[in-house]
């Protein structure tokens, strides 16, 4: 039987690129946008134009528990959860509308409560799953003007270690990926001279690629089981 994979933020940039390195793996698909569907439907047929792979297709807000429950109710078996679906918000937080703060954090972290709640519950009937969560190495160091952001994402990287050691025992590995600067549309609130200054800063004096990231998604999939509950950082030695 075919795997079959979930990935969240899936319609563009490292989610597509993980959906790519997936589908070249033969996992049929479960894929989620917020709102850019027709984006994901050319994706999807793409993927099961070029691996014979099966697609399915999810919009809607990933921060709301009803809509993670209907997407799940169509899925019957799951072997990797991909949580890479994510916002910013750069400005001060003396300046953070109620509004915003919420849904940051409901994008980007009871997000991942709501797929986990219920990708766990089909995990468990097989006793074997991986959950990998896309992070931040702002969640680790924080960044001025971003602390909603980088708040989110601290939490998502506590929440990997504590549901790894929960699950552990059932053969479950749960870990996440720390990514550096990425070379992705969440980057162009920047200009490209700040984008220039960012990346002086880096010792491989480049941004990462989502392709990158998708690789390395695949080698934690395929990593020993006793890989569990850590946060890897992929940032070309920045942090």
């Amino acid at each position: 039987m075919p795997k079959t994979a979930l990935i969240t933020g899936a319609s563009r940039g490292i989610g597509a690129a993980i959906a790519g390195q997936l589908a070249c793996e033969g996992y049929d698909l479960h894929l989620i946008c917020q709102k850019n569907t027709q984006l994901l439907t050319k994706l999807s047929e793409k993927l099961k134009s070029e691996h014979g792979i099966q697609c399915f297709c999810y919009t809607g807000d990933i921060g709301n528990a009803e809509f993670v429950r209907s997407v799940f109710s169509h899925i019957h078996a799951l072997d990797v959860l991909i949580n890479n679906a994510g916002i910013s918000y750069v400005g001060l937080l003396s300046q953070m509308s109620d509004e915003d703060w919420n849904t940051v954090l409901s994008t980007n972290l009871s997000s991942v409560f709501y797929t986990c709640r219920e990708g766990t519950g089909l995990m468990l009937q097989k006793h074997a799953g991986k959950i990998i969560n896309i992070s931040s190495v702002w969640g680790n160091v924080g960044a001025s003007m971003e602390v909603a952001y980088c708040a989110t994402k601290g939490g998502l990287n506590a929440l990997t270690k504590a549901l790894a050691k929960e699950l552990a025992p059932s053969n479950i590995q749960v870990n996440a990926i720390a990514c550096g600067l990425i070379d992705t549309d969440m980057n162009s609130c920047f200009s490209e001279e700040e984008l220039a200054c960012l990346t002086e800063e880096i010792p491989a004096d480049r941004m990462g690629t989502p392709d990158e990231v998708a690789r390395l998604v695949v080698q934690i999939i395929d990593s020993p089981s006793y890989l569990t509950g850590q946060i890897i950082t992929l940032d070309g030695g920045w942090q």
